[in-house]
């Protein structure tokens, strides 16, 4: 063991206290990181299974070739297929069975009278298939379907609704159709797929309800006879499908359902664990920077009286290096086995919470392992590194010095680099979001603002401090006046500090700062284009939900109490060779009811062959009013379309607008998404709701809502983010509090004579914990303030860029008693960093600490 190891070694054994923080910093950052990715593996392991033993005796499935895609969509939308095909089909040789496949949108309301699901995951309703090995699903209790009303559905989604076999509910189809439940099934062994659920219906009810016309299905499934393969049953089925029909094998099948779960579930869920793991690192490399700072500057004369010796630079710097390695190791060690830990808590909570975790053993690959291990050691080492080279430079002569306390200022230099850093990032910035909209313009210019911020850090600490702590003096004496002095004796080491809670609170702040934008953006959209006085929806985002009734807005609309009732559809087709989304209605009624902006046209002549265009689309496909369109629709039908206006806002109204009329041909299940109202004169809101909410319950008790209800419900998924956002960013303010607490106590240490001398001229014990407490208070003030202030910016950058690279516009808010609070948080966190160090600092003894060298 050379001499560099064992003073290392020997540094380690006498000191394990100074470390302390730094170990739970890179524990807690690596543990998170690898419960991430050990998670997202058994998630994706457990649908591979789940999808494998639910589709496994599917050998083929024909389907539409063709699928039409709309942007923001990984899935298209598919062209039925004729159910008369299923005997051609099987005629083939090798086919040992065919059925139907009749997917379409189906909710079930729960015995409470609320709808089951619709928050994000599909609510599916189909056809029962009567052969086990071709149904996903298997009958685990009652028995199938075998007249018109009778129901099978998922386990899962029978206990989330408290409902049982032979309970009658409302299936939202989304006509409501009143059915009885003789069947619960499972999929794949399980109780369900995730949070989707299923309603299995008789194949003519499927028709009736799912199918614009009877004789369609979603695809059909096949089965083979003994000795064919999968690719050679597709290969002899192939010849005998008709144009624009074709078939996959089973495992194509398979995976395409397990990559959709991928794509839209698994890969954003663990990308966004993974940015918050970014963050928690991001502050831990500053908590683990300033204690190996403040070791290095506690150990001064030790280093230079080695440097005396006749250790070198390199030596020095190794054995600093050593010590930081030793941490990383242990500590990323420890944090593997936390997060595996974490990820069979999660294993366990998930299905608790009513999102069930696939059954079985935990995915343990090498690179979640391998990863976060590599992860932790080199942030650890990263962190080290620039304190561990000022090590090495120390000078022999520093041995004779009396002090090795940091005393290190903020030099010129660093406030002209940080003063450079943050002009060009508010250049690039303002270039990113008002100028040239660009995303990656306004991120560079953010990042730039974030290292500015820690650039500048110990020159703006000085002033913060002072004017900060000014209260103090007047409140709390001689002890604020100390805890003031405390904090400003070293700004690079308080700057430090406060910057691991800084990065913690901007993040904070800008998630706070962007919800209450998207709110009010929100609130806007509502009260500029939604003239109605009442909004009735479903209660859905996602792929959830069934819509409403095409035939609800009618029924309003005759109401005494109703001037205009509009339903807004939807539909999908290709124009002019690109998927786009439609908004199917009355124009007229949507013409009063909604505020299109300037009309170019005349929405009044769409007929069945006119279609209506927002201003920025028409720019993107050269069109003007007079001018043709190409359509092609989901059933292959094409058509061309003539534009017969132009509007100047969507928002709500969406990006083309055709009539019912000409979508009723190529309809599959119709829906409408909101059915927007508006009551004659003299009515008023109390009156006409009322009204509204018993016709409405003909149709599945969807909400009723006025327009500033119905703007706070839109924006409701927004809170259930924050409070996600929320939730993870606690870990990084934990590691920021372990920072403040780490630097503190290591500060102790070095003031432990300081200390000493003030107990031994009468300060008292509460009076040397309270000045601890106030000086930690100070640090956290500190990164409370510039956190909330870089949060802030960065908010406005993130709206603003949305704004610039979006067809709609964003609205910018500040919500300040959400940023109070946060900034409430901040300094109580710093209270409570302080706790502990005060405890120590009063356990003293004095006649020790005054004879501390």
């Amino acid at each position: 063991m050379n001499a560099s190891l064992r003073l290392s070694v020997s540094s380690l054994r006498a000191h394990k206290r100074r470390f302390a923080g730094t170990f739970l910093a890179v524990f807690l950052g690596v543990a998170f990181l690898a419960g991430t990715l050990v998670m997202g593996d058994t998630l994706r392991a457990g649908f591979d299974t789940m999808f494998g033993n639910a589709t496994g005796g599917t050998d083929a499935v024909v389907r539409s070739a063709g699928a039409i895609t709309t942007p923001g969509e990984s899935e298209g939308v598919r062209e039925p297929v004729a159910t008369d095909l299923v005997r051609t089909v099987e005629q083939v040789p090798g086919v040992a069975a065919a059925v139907p496949d009749i997917q379409g949108a189906g909710q079930l309301v729960g015995a409470d009278g609320e709808p089951i699901g619709g928050q994000g995951p599909p609510t599916l309703a189909g056809n029962w298939i009567d052969d086990p090995e071709l149904n996903p699903y298997q009958l685990a209790e009652g028995r199938a379907p075998e007249r018109s009303g009778e129901v099978v559905v998922n386990r899962g989604t029978a206990e989330r609704g408290g409902l049982k076999i032979g309970d009658t509910t409302v299936l939202r189809t989304p006509d409501p159709v009143e059915v009885t439940i003789v069947g619960l099934a499972t999929f794949g062994g399980e109780d369900g797929m995730a949070q989707v659920t299923f309603t299995g219906m008789t194949r003519a009810d499927a028709e009736k309800y799912l199918t614009a016309r009877p004789g369609e299905a979603s695809s059909i499934q096949v089965r083979a006879g003994p000795g064919v393969s999968q690719r050679e049953l597709v290969d002899r089925l192939t010849p005998v499908l008709p144009k624009g029909v074709e078939a996959i094998t089973g495992q194509e099948s398979t995976e395409e359902n397990t990559d959709m779960i991928s794509s839209q579930f698994l890969a954003v869920f663990t990308t966004f664990l993974l940015v918050f793991s970014g963050v928690a690192l991001l502050v831990a490399t500053f908590s683990i920077h300033n204690t190996f700072a403040i070791v290095v500057a506690q150990r001064t004369r030790e280093n230079a009286l080695l440097r005396a010796l006749g250790a070198s630079r390199r030596q020095v710097t190794a054995s600093t290096l050593t010590e930081a390695s030793a941490v990383a190791v242990t500590a990323s060690a420890a944090g593997i086995a936390g997060g595996i830990g974490i990820a069979a808590g999660l294993q366990s909570l998930f299905p608790a919470i009513g999102f069930p975790f696939p059954e079985g053993d935990l995915v343990i690959s090498a690179l979640s392992m391998v990863l976060p291990l590599a992860v932790g050691v080199v942030v650890c080492l990263g962190s080290a590194l620039l304190p561990a080279v000022r090590a090495g430079r120390t000078a022999p002569l520093a041995a004779l010095r009396e002090t090795a306390v940091d005393q290190s200022g903020a030099s010129r230099v660093r406030a002209v680099t940080g003063a450079g850093l943050a002009a060009l990032a508010v250049a690039v910035t303002l270039t990113g979001v008002l100028v040239s909209p660009s995303i990656w313009l306004a991120g560079t210019g953010a990042v730039l603002a974030l290292v500015a911020f820690v650039v500048l850090g110990p020159v703006a600490s000085t002033t913060a401090v002072r004017v900060l702590g000014g209260p103090l003096d007047r409140l709390r004496g001689v002890t604020g006046s100390l805890a003031r002095r405390n904090a400003l004796r070293s700004p690079r080491r308080t700057a430090a500090t406060a910057s691991a809670l800084m990065i913690g609170v901007a993040v904070v702040s800008l998630f706070t700062v962007f919800g209450a934008s998207l709110k009010a953006t929100m609130d806007q959209t509502v009260s500029r284009s939604f003239a109605g006085d009442v909004a009735v929806s479903t209660p859905s985002f996602g792929a959830g939900g069934s819509g409403l009734s095409p035939r609800l807005a009618g029924a309003l609309e005759s109401l005494p109490e109703v001037d205009t009732a509009v339903g807004l559809g939807r539909g999908v087709a290709e124009v002019n060779g690109e998927g786009r989304a439609l908004t199917v209605t009355d124009p007229l009624a949507l013409e009063r009811t909604f505020d299109l902006g300037t009309v170019r046209g005349s929405l009044r002549d769409l007929g069945t062959d006119g279609i209506a265009i927002i201003g920025t689309e028409a720019e993107k496909q050269g069109l003007t009013t007079g001018d043709k369109a190409r359509l092609t629709f989901t059933d292959g039908e094409k058509g061309t379309f003539t534009v017969r206006a132009v509007y100047g806002r969507s928002e709500l109204a969406g990006d083309y607008v055709i009539t019912r009329a000409a979508w009723a041909p190529h309809r599959t299940q119709d829906s409408d998404t909101l059915v927007a109202v508006s009551f004659k004169d003299g009515v008023s809101t109390d009156e006409g709701k009322a009204a509204v909410q018993k016709v409405a319950a003909r149709y599945g008790h969807p909400e009723v809502q006025t327009r500033e209800e119905y703007a706070q419900s839109s924006a409701g998924g927004i809170d259930m983010m924050l409070t996600l956002v929320y939730a993870l960013l606690a870990l990084a303010v934990l590691i920021a509090l372990l920072g403040i607490a780490n630097t503190l106590t290591l500060a102790i240490h070095e003031r432990t004579r300081e200390l000493g001398l003030l107990r031994a001229v009468g300060q008292t014990r509460s009076q040397l914990r309270a000045m601890v407490r106030w000086e930690s208070i100070l640090v956290a003030a500190f990164g409370t303030v510039g956190g909330l202030a870089l949060g802030a910016f960065l908010g406005w950058v993130l709206v603003k860029a949305s704004d610039g690279t979006s067809d709609s516009t964003f609205a910018f808010a500040v919500p300040p008693l959400q940023l109070a609070v946060v900034a409430l948080v901040g300094l109580t966190a710093g209270a409570l960093a302080g706790l502990r160090p005060a405890r120590r600092a009063a356990r003293l003894d004095v006649l020790r600490a005054i004879a501390t060298e």
